[in-house]
């Protein structure tokens, strides 16, 4: 199930929790303030209390923003409370490989994953500047045990045993499909070269034939990547990327494309940037076949650094439903034209120069 923005996305999420009877694993990269922030942490604590066996993974640096009086909280009601790759002097290398992965795992049988976090800018339905644009997704059936391990994977780093989950796995039964959604449960981790995210990536442009679109929060390819696009849309594939516009909430990895907008548009690649709000969805579509969603934005962190989490899916009516989403977030959106680009003023080009000193960090 396709869940378009806070509205949609957060009630499905905090009913799964409060209707957990066994087992609540939560994973996420931002869990910072406001009412939702309270909501969750309620219902994580009530399922502990009841007895459930809750486990939150946070991480270190996505979620330094966490109220600690909610994580005492939980932790005093028995949620088993990690933090991932928390800052340690002797291993500062570990501060550039987070945990972006969102997962939410209930019962070992209905899960959630995607692109949102948990904090007050997620609230609402994207009608202003104060509630950002985002995708999610709800899962059940067999691809449920992808998001687990996912989960599990992220646990194990964090020093964290699964014994427990080892001999609950030998003896639970199959997921039964669940409607007609085929999915295929892609987990990533920090590469040296390119990661399945990135490969994944490049795949699926080289493979389409038709049209790509392209949703991200943070747009910042390489070289190699640009160039593939630019191939890509030499084949005569319509290409259309939808980024964030006047509310981006990270300027820097705004403007460390920027000196690449003018070339790709001008190879024929078509851009919009959204205006109502801070778009952070993430979502790739190939010749109305196959999605690509997820946790992983079309940036060097997502592709080499950190841990992401993509589902491939085959199924029209969710296809459909994402390119309708696409095209209502187009109306919204300003399309962006070469000659803007080319004729910045000197002070933006330097800033761009230098925010592209940092693209990799992006």
């Amino acid at each position: 199930s396709v869940l378009r923005n806070g509205i949609e996305i957060f009630p499905p999420m905090l009913e799964a929790i409060r209707q957990a009877r066994f087992s609540v694993d939560f994973l996420t990269f931002v869990y910072w303030k406001g009412e939702i922030a309270r909501q969750f942490a309620d219902a994580l604590t009530e399922r502990a209390s009841a007895g459930v066996r809750v486990r939150v993974i946070l991480d270190a640096i996505g979620a330094v923003k966490m109220s600690t009086t909610l994580i005492e909280r939980m932790r005093a009601a028995g949620v088993d409370v990690v933090w991932f790759r928390p800052p340690a002097r002797w291993k500062l290398w570990e501060l550039d490989n987070r945990t972006h992965r969102k997962v939410l795992v209930c019962d070992g049988r209905i899960a959630f994953t995607g692109g949102v976090g948990i904090a007050e800018e997620w609230e609402g339905d994207a009608r202003n500047p104060d509630e950002w644009r985002d995708t999610h997704f709800q899962v059940e059936g067999p691809a449920v045990h992808g998001l687990q391990a996912a989960f599990l994977d992220n646990w194990v780093e964090a020093g964290q045993s699964v014994q427990d989950d080892v001999a609950q796995l030998a003896h639970a039964e199959a997921l039964k499909p669940v409607g007609k959604s085929q999915v295929q449960v892609v987990k990533t981790t920090a590469a040296a070269n390119w990661s399945p995210i990135a490969t994944l990536f490049h795949v699926l442009l080289i493979l389409a034939r038709h049209k790509v679109r392209i949703t991200t929060a943070y747009f910042v390819p390489n070289a190699a990547m640009v160039q593939l696009l630019k191939e890509t849309v030499q084949r005569g594939v319509d290409v259309q990327i939808l980024v964030p516009g006047p509310h981006h909430n990270h300027r820097m990895a705004q403007l460390a494309q920027e000196d690449e907008y003018a070339p790709l548009i001008q190879a024929g690649v078509r851009m919009w940037a959204y205006q109502p709000s801070m778009l952070h969805a993430k979502a790739v579509t190939v010749d109305d076949t196959v999605a690509c969603v997820g946790s992983a934005n079309f940036d060097q962190r997502s592709m080499s650094k950190d841990d992401e989490l993509a589902l491939v899916i085959l199924d029209e009516v969710v296809l459909s439903e994402l390119d309708r989403h696409f095209d209502e977030d187009r109306s919204h959106a300003m399309e962006m034209r070469a000659e803007d680009y080319r004729q910045r003023g000197l002070f933006r080009r330097a800033k761009a120069t230098v925010a592209g000193l940092f693209r990799n960090q992006t």
